[in-house]
């Protein structure tokens, strides 16, 4: 058991190391980060060769001036490659821990809420790369539609107040 908890806990490390590096590079990180991140994964993966000398087939330390993404990746991968052992590959979406009532607000079961955490903590960190990763996209597409609109003449009919007031 002892083995499983270390992996646990080294994978654990992998996936904050993971959104760390990618958060820094979307924010403008500096080369520091980047060095710590490597190290960060140098160090966990010697480790887990230690633990298991199988993963040396796989997976190779990185080189000293990797960028950010690369380091990001490369965490990401190898925690995936124990995400079955550790059984954080996903969750359930059946967390039944709110009440609410309009009189006196919304309350959370604490218990329930960790149950739902510590199984979907990984869809919510999905989520929110995905929003990351997807955000330049969106910036961009909205730039070139409002670049059309300033171009075109409106084309939609004016609302009269009168006609939308109520009988």
């Amino acid at each position: 058991m002892e083995r499983e908890k270390e992996i646990a806990k080294l994978v654990n490390v992998l996936r904050r190391t993971a959104r760390m590096a990618l958060q820094s590079e979307w924010t403008g990180g500096s080369q520091d980060v980047a060095g710590f991140c490597i190290d960060q994964y140098n160090r966990v993966l010697a480790r887990l060769k230690e633990i298991d000398p199988g993963v040396a087939a796989v997976f190779d330390p990185l080189a000293p001036g990797s960028s950010l993404t690369v380091a990001a990746m490369a965490c990401r991968q190898l925690a995936a490659y124990y995400e079955d052992e550790c059984g954080h590959s996903g969750g359930s979406g059946d967390w039944k821990g709110v009440w609410g009532d309009p009189r006196y607000g919304v309350w959370v079961d604490k218990r329930a809420f960790k149950e739902f955490w510590s199984k979907s903590a990984r869809e919510v960190e999905d989520l929110g790369e995905f929003i990351r990763e997807s955000i330049d996209d969106w910036v961009n597409q909205r730039k070139s539609r409002g670049k059309r609109e300033e171009g075109s003449e409106r084309t939609t009919t004016p609302i009269d107040p009168e006609e939308t007031k109520p009988q």
